[in-house]
C-alpha cells in the first residue's frame, strides 16, 4: 500500500526576496507499507521542482514522524504561529 497524503510545490514566488540560493522545491507526504517487514511508515520526499526522482526520501517510523511534527510545531511557535 502506498497512499499520497499531500503534495506542495514551493516556487520562487513563495519565497522571500534576498535569498541567494533559492531552489524551488516540491514536498510530498505519503504513507507506505511496501517494506520487507510490512510496517507502515510515513514517507517524506523533498525534490527540486521539475526534478522528479532527484530528491531525498525519508522513510519515517512513527516515532520519527512524531518528532518531525513536534519540530515543525516548535518552529511555528518560535515565529509566533500557534496551532
Amino acid at each position: 500500500m502506498r497512499r499520497s497524503i499531500d503534495v506542495v510545490q514551493i516556487d520562487a514566488t513563495d519565497l522571500p526576496d534576498g535569498l541567494d540560493d533559492v531552489t524551488p522545491v516540491m514536498w510530498t507526504v505519503a504513507v507506505s507499507d511496501d517494506y520487507d517487514d510490512a510496517t507502515p511508515r510515513v514517507v517524506l520526499t523533498v525534490e527540486p521542482l521539475g526534478g522528479a526522482g532527484e530528491g531525498l526520501v525519508a522513510h519515517l517510523a512513527p516515532d520519527n514522524a512524531r518528532r518531525l511534527r513536534k519540530a515543525l510545531a516548535d518552529a511555528l511557535h518560535e515565529i509566533g504561529h500557534k496551532e
